[in-house]
Formats: C-alpha cells, structure tokens, sequence
C-alpha cells in the first residue's frame, strides 16, 4: 500500500477531516469518488457502535460512550477541498464530528501496484525503498530500510540495524549516494557518529 494521507482532526460538525498530505498529486488521489485503503489494525477508537462502518450511505448511528469504533478497511471521498493550506476531506457515511474523531490517526492509501513509477531516476516512491538492505560504500551491510519518516527538512529512511535499534538516514544526495532497485540495496555513506544518535 502507498500511503497518500493520514487523518487529521474534525474540521467542523458534519465529519470533514483535515488530512497530511503525502502525495505530489493530491487532486487525484482525493477526487470525489475515489476508494482509498486504511491501514491494516488502525487502533480502535469511541465512536460509532462496534461492527457499523463509516463509509455505509445510512445515517451514522448515535454512538454509545466507550463503545469502540472500527475503522472500515476502505474510505470513499465524497468532497475533498482546500482550506488556508489544509486538505479537507468528507468521506461517504461519515455525517458528524464524533465519527470523524473516531478517524484520527487513520492511515489513507492506493495499491503500490496501481501507481506508475515515477519519471524522474532519482525519484522513488516509498514502497520502493521498504525492505532494501542498507550498506556502506565498502559493502558492509548496516541493516534494511522500514520506513520513510517525511520531515519537513527531508526525508528520512529509518533504518533497522543489524546489532539492534534504529537510525535515521537523512535522503540526499551526499549521504545516499546510490539506490539500486534492481540489486536490492541502498548505498549510505553517513558522516562519522550519524548512525550513533
């Protein structure tokens, strides 16, 4: 799944959401319409009654306090608009602000498989770096690529080491000289105590 959006907080009393934005083509992927996935295990939240779905045409159902609330495996865009630099959205089926809360946090996303490849060579898309093994310039294997952690600065590839615990690798040029898709691998060459912090 390529993440495109994460659910921000109700904007509102009729289930508008503010959402991150984490695509270069936001007009697209949240037209009107357009199906997209949740992640997988999206903490529960109070909301709407257990077993009812956000993205169901009725009504949403008076929410009982406490009851937890299940987030639906895919979200319909009914209206997506921008607000003072803000995405807001309105899903099908998600009429008021409680639903809304209940959404916060949610992970959006399209099928990795449906999405060209990017043009430019020194382009890539996050699920294309997830699972590439991490090596030094030399060849010694520092560990493999999780996450793609989306910083204001730059991006950042979390790195899993081999002899335990995480490091970010800030994504430029000069510390990321190579990535080599077809072998599998990223080629880092951190400055000294980069990998200590």
């Amino acid at each position: 799944m390529l993440i495109v959006g994460r659910i921000g907080k109700p904007h509102g009393l009729r289930g508008e959401v503010t959402v991150e934005v984490r695509t270069d083509e936001p007009e697209a992927r949240f037209a009107p319409g357009a199906v997209l996935s949740t992640e997988p295990g999206a903490t529960p939240r109070t909301g709407l009654p257990r077993g009812a779905r956000a993205s169901t045409p009725e009504p949403a159902a008076t929410p009982e306090p406490g009851v937890a609330y299940e987030v639906p495996d895919a979200l319909t865009i009914e209206a997506a608009r921008w607000h003072q630099g803000r995405m807001l959205v309105a899903f099908e089926g998600v009429l008021d602000r409680e639903t809304a809360e209940a959404l916060r946090g949610t992970l959006l996303g399209v099928d990795s498989a449906s999405v060209a490849a990017p043009e430019d060579p020194e382009e890539f898309h996050d699920h294309q770096l997830v699972g590439l093994a991490v090596v030094t310039p030399a060849g010694e294997h520092l560990g493999e690529v999780v996450k793609i952690d989306h910083a204001p600065a730059s991006d950042l590839l979390v790195l899993r080491r081999t002899q335990g615990g995480t490091a970010l690798i800030p994504f430029v040029k000069a510390i990321v000289p190579e990535v080599d898709l077809a072998g599998r691998r990223v080629v880092v060459d951190p400055p000294a105590g980069l990998l200590d912090l």
